[in-house]
C-alpha cells in the first residue's frame, strides 16, 4: 500500500445511469394496498382470501424487491431499506392470507406489521428531508400497517376498517407518486409536485460535481460498511 502522497494511486469509480426505481415500488404498493382494502371492506368475497394473498405475493412483492435492489444500486440506502421493508411486509400478509381461514387473525402477523409500520414511519422522517410526497407515502404505509397490526392482535373490527380506509388513500397517493416520478424521468425535470427540497431539489438541477462529492466514502467504494 502507498505510504505517502507521492505514491498516491488514482482510482476511477464508474457510475451507471438507471431509471428511477421508486415508481415501480410505488405501483406495487398501490396495487397491494388497494386489493387488501377490497378484501377488508367486503368488495371481494371472504372466500377469495387465499386468492387475494396470492395476488399480493405475485404482483407487489417482486416489483418491490426489484425496486429495493435498484435503490441500493442507485446509492439510496434509505429508499432501498424502506421499499424492502414494504416487500417483506406484503409477503407476510400474503402468506398469512393463504394459510389462515377466513375471518381469522394472527398475532404473529400483528407483531410483524407493528414492527414494519414503525420502521416506515421512522424512514418517512428521513425521506421528508428531500422529498415530501414519498415521505407522505411512507407515513401512510406505516400507519396502515400499524392499524392492521393492532387489529391482528385482537382489537375490534373498527381498526381493520380504519386500516382499509388509510389503505385507499395510500393507493391513490402511491399511484400519483409513481406517475409523477416516471413523468419526471421522461421530461428530465419536475412536472408535477413531488415536494422536492434540499438535496432532493439539487439532485435534478444542481451541479454534477455536487452529486458525486464524497463518493469515495460511500458503501461499495469504501472498504467496510
Amino acid at each position: 500500500m502507498p505510504s505517502s502522497s507521492a505514491d498516491r494511486v488514482d482510482t476511477v469509480v464508474s457510475l451507471r445511469p438507471i431509471g428511477s426505481p421508486l415508481g415501480l415500488g410505488f405501483v406495487g404498493l398501490a396495487t397491494a394496498t388497494f386489493v387488501l382494502a377490497g378484501l377488508q371492506l367486503g368488495w371481494v368475497s371472504a372466500n377469495e382470501r387465499t386468492l387475494t394473498g396470492a395476488v399480493i405475493i405475485a404482483f407487489a412483492v417482486p416489483s418491490q424487491l426489484i425496486a429495493s435492489v435498484l435503490c441500493f444500486l442507485s446509492r439510496d440506502g434509505a429508499a432501498g431499506t424502506a421499499v424492502g421493508t414494504l416487500a417483506g411486509s406484503w409477503l407476510s400478509v400474503g402468506v398469512v392470507l393463504i394459510l389462515s381461514p377466513p375471518g381469522s387473525v394472527s398475532g404473529a402477523l400483528g407483531l410483524v406489521l407493528l414492527g414494519s409500520g414503525t420502521v416506515l414511519i421512522l424512514f418517512a422522517g428521513l425521506a421528508g428531508l428531500s422529498k415530501l410526497v414519498p415521505a407522505l407515502i411512507l407515513l401512510l404505509a406505516g400507519t396502515r400497517f400499524a392499524l392492521d397490526g393492532i387489529y391482528q392482535l385482537g382489537a375490534g373490527a373498527g381498526w381493520q376498517d380504519a386500516s382499509a380506509s388509510v389503505g385507499l388513500v395510500l393507493a391513490a397517493a402511491a399511484l400519483y407518486a409513481a406517475w409523477a416520478m416516471e413523468l419526471e424521468d421522461a421530461r428530465g425535470r419536475t412536472v408535477v409536485p413531488l415536494g422536492r427540497r434540499g438535496l432532493g431539489r439539487g439532485s435534478l438541477d444542481g451541479p454534477f460535481a455536487d452529486q458525486v462529492e464524497g463518493l469515495e466514502h460511500e458503501p461499495g467504494v469504501r472498504k467496510t460498511l
